[in-house]
């Protein structure tokens, strides 16, 4: 008889193990982000946030690429996406080639799904104001290489200066989503962000393949290699960070190359070339150009939208107050 006891405590102990296991696994699930709705959670309420910041580049990088292929935006080919946030300013077709048109064609659909992608898993918020004008691009040049260029650049003119352009985009976002990847703690959230950073690492690679076969061609009318350009920017957006070098150019010192033994450098790596990560106060620093996440400007000329960029503009108010 002791023995059956004994068996029945040990049976009853594992069913109730065995219980709370499935409520739990049952309660992750739950909590999760899902197609049907969008739980808010200890776990998600931190997904969320991650999750929902990375539209303020997905949204640029649509309209970029939308309008310097096809001459407009979001609002024609995909209105429900913009929530009714305002139109970008500025932005309108650029003067490309064949194969840069199809490939920035490509881009802007990629960026279309990804806008759907993210809003599938949380609600995200509406477009933020965008300034894509030239004048934008040419303040961040003027920049970037501490002289005001005459003429402003301007990132429509031509597919060098269009690719030139896109060079600040989609690696600023691939480097968020590197950052964002260990912070979260869903299994759907992680599998999304793999995902975007798969398909936005592919088109880093291939505009810097692009202007990596460009390399020595001499943009006009500035003088100034294509290599030269990029190197340039990268400097620029290390200084914005504030974080140290995370961005490099196309052609570096042989010590920074791939193990050492490469100057070229078509893809961008740390020591053991894996790619770099950034948190998202260093890319609303670079993507506000002001080096500041308190302080707006650049591609967002009233800030970026979403509970982590806010955060900040609620405290620099308040601390003004």
């Amino acid at each position: 008889m002791a023995v059956t006891k004994e068996r029945r405590s040990l049976l009853v102990s594992m069913v109730m193990v065995l219980f709370f296991l499935f409520n739990a696994q049952l309660l992750q699930v739950m909590s999760c982000p899902n197609d049907q709705g969008h739980q808010v959670t200890n776990c998600t309420d931190q997904d969320r946030k991650l999750l929902e910041f990375p539209l303020n580049l997905e949204y640029l990088e649509a309209e970029f690429f939308l309008f310097g292929a096809l001459g407009f935006g979001l609002d024609t080919v995909a209105p429900n996406l913009t929530m009714g946030g305002p139109s970008p300013l500025g932005a309108q077709k650029a003067n490309l080639d064949p194969l840069t048109r199809d490939v920035v064609l490509q881009f802007a659909w990629q960026e279309v799904g990804h806008l759907r992608a993210i809003k599938k898993t949380v609600k995200g918020f509406a477009r933020p104001q965008l300034d894509l004008s030239k004048k934008a691009f040419a303040k961040v040049m003027d920049k970037a290489f501490g002289i005001k260029f005459v003429p402003p650049f301007n990132p429509y003119a031509n597919s060098y200066n269009y690719l030139i352009a896109s060079y600040l985009v989609p690696y600023v976002g691939l480097t968020g989503y590197v950052g964002a990847n260990p912070k979260l703690q869903c299994p759907a959230s992680r599998k999304l962000v793999a995902g975007l950073l798969g398909v936005e690492s592919g088109q880093d690679a291939v505009i810097r393949t692009m202007l990596y076969a460009r390399a020595a061609h001499v943009v006009y009318p500035y003088g100034i290699t294509v290599a030269a350009f990029t190197d340039k920017i990268s400097d620029l957006r290390n200084k914005l960070g504030k974080a140290g070098v995370k961005d490099e150019g196309l052609v570096v010192p042989k010590a920074m190359g791939a193990e050492g033994q490469v100057v070229g450098n078509v893809l961008v790596g740390n020591e053991l070339s894996l790619s770099y990560d950034r948190t998202p106060e260093e890319i609303l620093r670079i993507v506000y150009g002001s080096g500041n996440e308190s302080v707006p400007g650049g591609f967002y000329p009233k800030g970026a939208e979403g509970e982590i960029a806010k955060s900040y503009l609620v405290t620099t108010r308040s601390t003004e107050v």
